[in-house]
């Protein structure tokens, strides 16, 4: 079977769509180089991450991974697959709702023309009424593509990110308020007492680290409402492959945490060009109940986003308390529908009356609709 098809050529920019397992897996040289080159994409958008997941959650014959090739170089790629919602064959991304962020990658060096070219393409394919994605942070291109398209577009708030400014936490307290800053320097005070060692993992013991991460996780969150999907093992196949191949690729680190010899914690963290991420941490309750584990993650984040040279360490999804009390900046990640056809005015209405809801709740039930926020 044929992995990909030819597509449309418009001076110089051919485009081809690759939709079979066999094409993707074919691509891993081409789209490092191209993620090398595109400095708006995240480690949602690596091959390591984006394979994996397909690997583990995708569906026979859905898969629509866009190439855009100009004088046959890899110049744009657009990750999705097809879903039918609200009687609407919709294009989403590949790695849904496991990706904090989601977005297109596209060559620095393509500029407007680029996107001008890439959206002639994408017009021309035929088989879809909707491109919908759900997370594109501030600077996304696909947020840039919306700016010229020629069909109708849409955008809709989505996820708060919180982020911190990329310094060690002890510079970091200069900036809190002296109460909070005062309790923050006592937390401190208690890890040193209590000697947690941390240590980075090598890239040959991730996933047995990924399954300890998860074992500590689902501890964790026992007798409270935990996000179901964080417990099955299509999600330990994923994040395990996934955090090798970033780990290995220095887009991700892996964190574990022991006490007298003991693993008590393990944290997983995305390292971008302009960020680094704190994607999922378990911890033993022996250890939440002796250290306040939100400081101790944040000091080994912190120093590693100051060490890199990144400016800031985004908490990535989510205003939760526990996140906000830290007086971070909060950005707005943006819900992106671009479409074409009556069709498409129908699916973005219906995603503003859903939308609508969600904040209904949010003022309604704070409660639940933190847990409804913390089921990422």
């Amino acid at each position: 079977m044929r992995a990909a098809r030819p597509g449309t050529s418009r001076a110089g920019l051919t485009l081809r769509v690759v939709t079979e397992s066999t094409g993707l897996a074919a691509l891993s040289a081409e789209w490092a180089d191209l993620y090398a080159r595109s400095s708006a994409a995240t480690p949602f958008q690596s091959y390591g991450w984006l394979s994996s997941w397909w690997r583990v959650y995708g569906s026979p014959g859905r898969l629509r991974v866009f190439l855009a090739y100009r004088d046959g170089r890899l110049v744009a790629a657009a990750p999705l697959r097809l879903e039918h919602r609200l009687g609407c064959r919709v294009l989403t991304p590949v790695g849904g709702g496991q990706s904090d962020f989601t977005d297109i990658v596209v060559d620095d060096a393509e500029g407007d023309a680029g996107l001008r070219d890439l959206r002639a393409g994408l017009l021309a394919q035929p088989g879809w009424d909707v491109i919908d994605l759900p997370e594109a942070r501030p600077g996304a291109a696909i947020r840039r593509l919306a700016e010229t398209w020629d069909g109708r577009a849409w955008t809709l708030p989505a996820s708060t990110c919180l982020q911190l400014p990329g310094r060690p936490i002890e510079q970091f307290l200069d900036g809190l308020n002296s109460r909070r800053a005062r309790k923050v320097r006592a937390s401190l005070r208690k890890l040193d007492a209590v000697d947690v060692s941390v240590a980075e993992v090598e890239p040959d013991r991730v996933r047995a680290s990924t399954a300890e991460l998860l074992r500590l996780h689902a501890m964790q969150w026992e007798s409270r409402a935990i996000n179901t999907q964080h417990t099955q093992p299509s999600f330990m196949e994923h994040l395990a492959g996934a955090a090798r191949a970033l780990v290995a690729e220095k887009h991700a680190a892996l964190w574990e945490y022991r006490v007298d010899g003991r693993l008590l914690a393990c944290d997983f963290t995305v390292i971008g060009k302009d960020f680094v991420g704190g994607y999922l941490y378990g911890a033993h309750p022996e250890l939440r109940a002796r250290v306040d584990l939100i400081t101790m993650l944040l000091r080994t984040n912190l120093a590693m986003t100051h060490r890199l040279g990144r400016p800031v360490l985004s908490l990535l999804r989510g205003d939760e308390p526990h996140k906000a009390k830290w007086e971070g900046e909060a950005l707005v990640n943006q819900r992106v529908l671009l479409g074409r056809g009556s069709r498409s005015a129908a699916y973005a209405a219906m995603a503003g009356v859903r939308r609508a809801g969600g904040e209904l709740l949010k003022r309604r039930c704070p409660r639940l609709a933190e847990r409804v926020a913390a089921w990422r």
